[in-house]
């Protein structure tokens, strides 16, 4: 028999995580991944939360806009936004690359869906010009959107440590993807910026 005049149990916050290779886990055991760690992170520190995996190796912030339907689902509460680094490493004009990330965050408003956005920074390769147009992207798009921002993916590997030893101690040998141990770091660092997105989620 039913109980009757119990409150039902409240529903978990679901949080979709739409990024590239970085989201996905790429070259780590399942369990490994970004989205793993950070479920078990959050579930540590008291959330009700479900982190989906919308991770796609080799995405861009093109190819990220073209799933954000499919990804933003009716059960979706919050999300998780990492693009911008294979739009890096194609030297993509950055003002493709802020048309995309705004549309994505527009289209997350018009849903009612609470945004992370999670910078990427670039590297020197392209020039200063590109570098200081590219980087201002994220923070300029947050604060438009009202969206919350977390300035550096790899934020969690630089810190108390100088590039080079967390290159060699937290990267896998292509020298792009985190391993397991960058993985934590990462979570750890971040966790809290996404334990404070989800406190607000409906």
């Amino acid at each position: 028999m039913a109980a009757i005049g119990l409150p039902a149990a409240a529903e978990p916050v679901t949080v979709a995580a739409l990024g590239d290779s970085l989201t996905q886990g790429f070259g780590l055991p399942a369990e490994d991944g970004f989205v793993p760690q950070l479920q078990v992170w959050l579930t540590d520190h008291g959330a009700d939360v479900v982190v989906l995996n919308a991770g796609v190796s080799g995405d861009t912030t093109a190819g990220g806009l073209a799933r954000l339907d499919w990804t933003l689902g009716p059960e979706v509460d919050a999300m998780i936004v990492t693009l911008g680094g294979n739009d890096l490493l194609r030297g993509l004009d950055p003002a493709e690359v802020r048309g995309n990330l705004d549309a994505i965050l527009t289209g997350a408003e018009a849903r009612g869906v609470r945004v992370l956005l999670v910078g990427m920074r670039a590297t020197g390769n392209y020039g200063a010009d590109y570098k200081a147009e590219f980087d201002a992207i994220y923070p300029e798009l947050a604060a438009r959107h009202g969206a919350a921002l977390y300035p550096f993916f790899f934020e969690g590997l630089l810190s108390g440590t100088d590039e080079q030893t967390a290159r060699e101690a937290y990267m896998q040998p292509d020298g792009i993807h985190p391993n397991a141990a960058g993985v934590a770091r990462i979570v750890a660092a971040m966790g809290p910026a996404v334990l404070a997105l989800i406190g607000g989620a409906p």
